[in-house]
């Protein structure tokens, strides 16, 4: 999936006739009675025991628009909804278009009851004459994107954006926007091809003026499922997303992903750079941290841009937390001013109450340039979900910088492959030399003469060939280096951590390397 920026362009205000409808919604004031999440349920359960019908598409020349046609629609932030009111919180909606192909239905909650937000194309504006006249009168919202002054108390921030299928992203204070989260992924990576349910009708709980925080239902409907989701929503220095959801399978679900997170990663340290690429990075996330409660491991996984689809699976007992997390922050990783790739979000998933057993599954997909969301991550339960058994799930999902996540381990900072039959790497032919620094947690208390080891396992048959760890004062970490080989023809499946004596001190560092890599040169 594209993964296009939002930038839309501050406007001034002008009086329209025609808009008197959307300015009663406007003015209407502060919610008196309750909606609640069991009104989303019951229509899901209804719907449920329906036929699926697929949702109308807009007009053809409209889903045919260009990426920066589409861009020129642009919605007046002067008429954001709320903002008579001088609410915090304000709603920006966004119109179908390009990939964007079906209308939703949004409807707002307030002391007047519930009512559907009307499309008005007199709130957008296109520099395009043609093109305004041609939007269709009722062509319909794709989603909408939600405003909340997180630098200041003038300045309304886009921080929360729900657009496509059950696509939804989110920043914090300090973050562009990034990787996306979705409500539920069906089938991910699997040959039979994926499915993708989508968000089909939103409710927006209207906060009183001075409210921090948002309520927001949707009403979930796809060929295998239906679903019903409350989402509490606080932006901040991290945002923060409340998910309570009740889901209903018209089908047997043979891999549902639970609380799926979806990002890029085209190359980075641990990969060669592309012909031509002058940036030294180029991701929205950098790896996939997972954390067992059962066992207490942290398990840090580098992200790949595979060759080939690449799918692995970690077995976990007690799900406490998972995420993909961009932990690379420094603008010199990247060197690159306009994609700002050191701001972008790091997604934590941190489930309320037990999920019982389950893998996280990491999906990575080649992709020959950046413009594609090419890794998800979910959790996905042990037993097979069967038709017509509903189940519930909540979690917490938060956007922030990597430190969102409350690790109290050394954390694997940065990772580099190279060739271990080369200068610098080793004098082993098929040989590969990791280097992982580590640092945080319990090292930063050591001293640099602190005797740190390495506990390095190569499975599937690989073989560690020697592997040392030694302090770095320039960058106060310890460097784990590994000089490894695969069986022949095979991938290379490693696990490292650092220790003193028997006390564990770092995360589980975790990679797999394919037989058919871009690590030695041509001809090796």
């Amino acid at each position: 999936m594209n993964n296009p920026s939002f930038k839309p362009r501050r406007q001034g205000a002008v009086a329209i006739p025609g808009l008197l409808l959307w300015l009663v919604v406007l003015a209407t004031p502060v919610p008196v009675s309750a909606f609640d999440l069991q009104t989303v349920v019951d229509k899901a359960r209804a719907l449920a025991a329906e036929s699926y019908e697929a949702p109308e598409v807009i007009p053809k020349f409209m889903r045919e628009l260009s990426y920066d046609q589409y861009q020129d629609i642009r919605f007046d932030p002067e008429r954001s909804l709320w903002r008579e009111s001088t609410s915090r919180f304000e709603v920006m909606p966004i119109p179908a278009g390009l990939f964007y192909t079906h209308p939703v239905t949004i409807n707002i909650v307030d002391a007047q009851g519930i009512h559907a937000l009307p499309f008005r194309r007199e709130l957008f504006t296109c520099d395009d004459p043609d093109l305004a006249k041609r939007i269709p009168p009722d062509l319909g919202y794709a989603g909408f994107k939600l405003t909340y002054p997180l630098q200041t108390a003038e300045e309304h921030n886009q921080f929360l954006v729900f657009a496509g299928a059950s696509y939804f992203r989110a920043v914090g204070r300090d973050n562009a926007f990034g990787l996306s989260a979705r409500g539920l992924a069906l089938d991910t990576g699997l040959p039979s091809g994926e499915d993708f349910p989508a968000f089909v009708e939103y409710w927006l709980v209207r906060p009183s003026p001075a409210a921090k925080e948002i309520m927001v239902y949707a009403l979930l409907d796809g060929r295998s499922v239906t679903g019903a989701y409350a989402f509490t929503i606080t932006p901040g220095p991290a945002t923060s997303v409340a998910i309570k959801a009740t889901i209903f399978p018209r089908t047997a679900l043979n891999l549902p992903g639970i609380a799926p997170l979806t990002s890029m990663f085209y190359y980075g340290d641990n990969t060669a750079r592309p012909p031509g690429e002058w940036r030294r990075q180029v991701h929205d996330s950098d790896g996939l941290l997972i954390h067992d409660g059962m066992s207490g491991e942290w398990l840090w996984r580098p992200l790949l841009n595979p060759r080939t689809l690449q799918m692995d699976a970690f077995a976990v007992t007690n799900m406490r937390g998972f995420g993909l997390l961009q932990r690379d922050l420094d603008f010199r990783d990247y060197l690159d001013t306009e994609a700002q790739y050191h701001l972008r979000p790091s997604a934590w998933v941190k489930p309320q109450g037990d999920w019982g057993k389950g893998q996280v599954v990491l999906v990575q997909l080649p992709s020959p340039n950046e413009t594609n969301d090419n890794i998800v991550a979910f959790w996905t339960p042990a037993e097979q979900v069967a038709a017509g058994e509903p189940f519930t799930l909540e979690y917490t999902l938060q956007f922030g910088n990597s430190a969102i996540v409350g690790e109290p381990m050394g954390q694997a900072i940065k990772t580099l492959v190279g060739d271990g039959n080369r200068t610098g790497g080793g004098a082993s032919a098929g040989a590969y030399r990791f280097i992982v620094d580590f640092a945080g947690g319990p090292l930063d208390k050591l001293s640099p003469r602190a005797k740190i080891v390495g506990a390095v396992t190569a499975l599937e048959n690989g073989e560690v060939l020697d592997h040392y760890v030694e302090y770095v004062p320039t960058q106060r970490c310890w460097r784990l280096s590994m000089l490894a080989k695969p069986a022949a023809d095979g991938p290379l499946d490693l696990r490292a951590y650092l220790k003193q004596d028997q006390e564990t001190l770092t995360e589980t560092w975790t990679y797999r390397l394919a037989a058919d890599n871009d690590m030695r040169r041509q001809g090796d």
